[in-house]
C-alpha cells in the first residue's frame, strides 16, 4: 500500500502533486468529448435545417410546376377547340396543394398590317390563376394569342 502511494506520488502531476498523472489523462478526455460532442450536435442541427430548406424548396417548385401545367393544359384546350373562346370564364381546379382559381378573359388582339390594315379574328387570350400558398395570395398569368378565321 504504501508502495503504491509513493508510486502515485512519483506519476503525480506539477501543479497538484496529489493528483496522480493517469487522472489528469482521464479528465482532458472528457473535455475533449464533450468538445467533439458539441461540435456534432451544432453540425446534425444545420444539417437539420438545411434538410427542412430542401424540402421546402422542393414543394414550392412542384406546386409552380402543377400551376403551370394547369395553365398550359387549358391553353391547348383553348387552341383545339373551333369557335372563338369564351370572352370571360372562371373555374376552379383542385390540386394536392389547394384549389386554383382559373379565371380566362378574351378580347380581340386590334393588330394592324404594316399597311394599317386590321388584322381580323386574331383574339387575345389571358389565362390566369390564382391561389394561397400558406395563407398569402399567389397567382400566375398567361397570354396567347388565337386566331379564328369568320
Amino acid at each position: 500500500m504504501l508502495a503504491r502511494r509513493l508510486r502515485d506520488m512519483r506519476q503525480s502531476s506539477p501543479t497538484n502533486p496529489l493528483l496522480p498523472r493517469r487522472r489528469r489523462r482521464f479528465g482532458f478526455a472528457l473535455y475533449e468529448v464533450l468538445l467533439g460532442l458539441t461540435i456534432f450536435v451544432i453540425g446534425v442541427l444545420a444539417l437539420g435545417r438545411s434538410v427542412q430548406n430542401c424540402l421546402t424548396a422542393s414543394t414550392l417548385t412542384a406546386e409552380d410546376s402543377r400551376i403551370r401545367l394547369i395553365l398550359s393544359n387549358r391553353m391547348a384546350e383553348i387552341q383545339a377547340t373551333p369557335g372563338v373562346p369564351d370572352s370571360a370564364k372562371e373555374s376552379t381546379v383542385d390540386t394536392g396543394y389547394g384549389a386554383v382559381k382559373l379565371i380566362q378573359k378574351t378580347t380581340p388582339a386590334q393588330l394592324t398590317e404594316e399597311n394599317g390594315v386590321e388584322l381580323t379574328g386574331v383574339n387575345l387570350v389571358t389565362l390566369k390563376a390564382e391561389w394561397d400558398r400558406g395563407g398569402v395570395p399567389q397567382s400566375e398569368s398567361l397570354q396567347f394569342y388565337v386566331y379564328r378565321s369568320g
